[in-house]
């Protein structure tokens, strides 16, 4: 079942479009050529559940001043347009911190494809782990982690906030150098229908991933969202894995967990739609590494002028990654976590010229730089918590990257 909300607003004009583009038609071998293609440094790669996009080069690139980020990003394609490019498109990521610069730029050229799922070369073996030596070193240490959730914990019995989500991390040394593509295919392979990227995030610095969860698509007056919140980690006995699933979907603390981010991507996408789609119960996502419950939300635009970074932006962030309240979540994880958070937690993706765009939320996810590796893993703390049970979350969630590289924790 699910509740449609009507948001009263005045006549508006038709978008141009009331349906999703067609997505490029599969053809055997088109989506991983794109993969195998991706170069670092150079190359921005994005693949959805809708289409493989590799764009090389920069022509140009987002500024950072006191602008809101969609009127700058409007200026940057609509020169573009000006300057002869028909399609212009930009491409990066943005950091959890609302004050810290973008990574997004206009390509020079940009190939699409198929879905990687639709390719069935997907399937095919992938490049082995090289052997080489990690040094591992969290940060925070798994005990230091635990105590942070229980005094968030203690802080939320007490009724200073519902919600926060904290993070910690792995820092990884390699004795090689870092074979950014063939990680890159490995988290490929390991879930071709998540969303995985691969693009530059500061000077020497890529961010690179494999994302479950769609913060946020527009294609003509339609968007889509996809949050999720409340885990559980699978298991390689099927039997167990069937029975953390249906626990997940019946936990209260994992649905009231789920409820109170659904709440607020509904709250921040209403005033931008004359219909909005929310379901009324989570189901079930699974990746390689976790369960999820996931709630897809829909709309139809009020304004066909909104674009999608608009949109996002709403959004940004939203209690899956943050908590609340938001001010609140924020203090508490500058309090908490004793790194600064960078792109984790921020959003990868792309928008063109007419306001359509897919924004992913940039979890499961490292940045690369060097021969080190700098992981991130969070989970959702509310009052109804276990420190131990978070701790051991965030461990399931490392294994995505980890077992791309040849690691362990």
């Amino acid at each position: 079942m699910s509740a449609s909300l009507r948001v009263p607003t005045a006549p508006h004009r038709a978008a141009p479009r009331t349906s999703p583009p067609p997505s490029p038609s599969p053809s055997p071998g088109d989506a991983t050529a794109l993969l195998d293609a991706y170069r670092p440094g150079t190359d921005r790669f994005l693949a959805s559940s809708r289409q493989t996009l590799l764009a090389s080069g920069t022509a140009a690139e987002v500024p950072y001043d006191s602008r809101p980020l969609s009127a700058r990003v409007r200026e940057v394609l609509d020169a573009r347009r000006r300057a002869g490019d028909p399609a212009p498109i930009v491409v990066g990521a943005l950091p959890f911190s609302p004050d810290a610069p973008p990574s997004l730029a206009v390509p020079q050229s940009v190939s699409r494809a198929s879905a990687l799922c639709e390719d069935p070369l997907i399937a095919l073996p992938g490049p082995a782990t090289e052997p080489g030596t990690w040094q591992t070193r969290e940060v925070p240490a798994a005990a230091d982690y635990a105590a942070s959730v229980a005094a968030a914990v203690r802080r939320m019995r007490a009724g200073e906030f519902d919600k926060v989500v904290l993070a910690r991390t792995l820092e990884l040394t390699s004795s090689r150098d870092l074979d950014l593509p063939a990680m890159l295919r490995r988290l490929a392979q390991h879930d071709p229908k998540g969303y995985t990227f691969a693009v530059p995030s500061g000077p020497g610095r890529t961010l690179v991933g494999a994302s479950p969860e769609l913060l946020v698509a527009r294609s003509g007056n339609v968007l889509t969202a996809n949050p999720l919140a409340g885990s559980a980690p699978r298991s390689n006995d099927l039997a167990e894995d069937v029975r953390r699933a249906a626990t997940l979907l019946e936990s209260p603390k994992d649905l009231h967990e789920h409820a109170v981010v659904v709440a607020a991507v509904r709250k921040a996408l209403a005033p931008f739609c004359v219909s909005l789609d929310v379901p009324e119960r989570p189901t079930l996502v699974r990746t390689a590494a976790m369960w999820h419950l996931s709630t897809t939300v829909t709309g139809t635009l009020a304004d066909p002028a909104t674009s999608s970074l608009d949109l996002a932006s709403a959004l940004h962030p939203t209690p899956a990654v943050c908590g609340t309240p938001t001010d609140t979540a924020r203090a508490v994880i500058a309090e908490s976590e004793p790194f600064e958070r960078g792109a984790y937690t921020g959003m990868v993706g792309w928008q063109d010229a007419d306001g359509d765009g897919e924004w992913v939320v940039t979890i499961r996810c490292a940045e690369a730089e060097g021969r080190s590796l700098r992981l991130f893993a969070g989970a959702g703390v509310v009052a109804a918590s276990s420190p131990d049970a978070e701790t051991a979350e965030t461990g399931a969630k490392f294994r995505t990257f980890l077992s791309a590289v040849g690691a362990a924790l």
